[in-house]
């Protein structure tokens, strides 16, 4: 799926989260949304997943309007994930892989909660509380979750935040082969600049509620003069005059 964002503005009051940003996402391609704590990239998503009401602005899917008409059925094409959003804790994990089975209609419940069970490894813990579990382990969960409904439109907000390298190595790559083998187009936002450079396909760089840059990886960082992206991530967020 393609997801086009056009002029999109956030106002609470007299201060803009988001202010008037525009890219596009191809299909089965992959960006990177970056930049420093409170510069608008989570409002920014929860506009995209329909979650939030822009001040103004618009966002299309395949060339469809997200508004309210159609909300419902494009949400049943996406899904999401992130650290800072708790599943259900008094339910165990096979209870909360089937609840958001039926909230997104699918059909082969069993045998999608069944493959996923496999694919990330989740047997050992399959009957604990969520809440109960290590944040490696709730990743996990979190990341079944949003797969639950083999969607075409993924948004991951920070998927591997907290986690110690090795779990975050396991997420990584079963994201990489996941998307080699199913139509799939992601935004993900994250701090960890070797994440971005080994998963995206294109950055969008925000500060302050605004697009400041964007690119590929070598693109920005040839632009900025740096030899990696995090230097080049360093530079734009402590930059006095980008907004300037």
């Amino acid at each position: 799926m393609k997801l086009v964002v056009k002029n999109l503005i956030k106002k609470f009051k007299s201060t803009y989260a988001v202010n008037n940003i525009s890219f596009e996402i191809k299909k089965n391609d992959t960006l990177g949304l970056l930049g420093p704590n409170g510069c608008g990239k989570t409002t920014s998503i929860g506009m995209m997943l329909g979650l939030i009401t822009p001040t103004s602005g618009e966002i299309f899917i395949d060339g469809i309007k997200l508004n309210s008409q159609n909300r419902i059925k494009l949400l049943s094409l996406m899904n999401f994930a992130s650290p800072y959003i708790e599943l259900p804790k008094k339910l165990t994990v096979r209870q909360n892989l089937e609840v958001y089975a039926r909230l997104y209609g699918v059909s082969n419940k069993k045998e999608r909660i069944e493959e996923l069970i496999v694919d990330l490894n989740l047997n050992k813990f399959l009957n604990k509380n969520t809440g109960e579990l290590s944040s490696g382990q709730k990743n996990r969960v979190s990341l079944a979750k949003s797969l639950i409904n083999k969607p075409k439109l993924l948004f991951l907000d920070e998927p591997t935040a907290s986690l110690d390298p090795d779990v975050g190595d396991f997420v990584r790559e079963y994201l990489e082969k996941y998307k080699k083998n199913n139509e799939l187009t992601m935004l993900l936002a994250s701090h960890n600049m070797k994440e971005v450079e080994r998963l995206c396909n294109n950055i969008v760089m925000m500060k302050q509620g605004k697009i400041v840059d964007q690119g590929t990886c070598n693109e920005l960082i040839i632009k900025h003069g740096r030899k990696n992206l995090e230097d080049t991530f360093l530079k734009i967020a402590r930059s006095k005059n980008e907004l300037e």
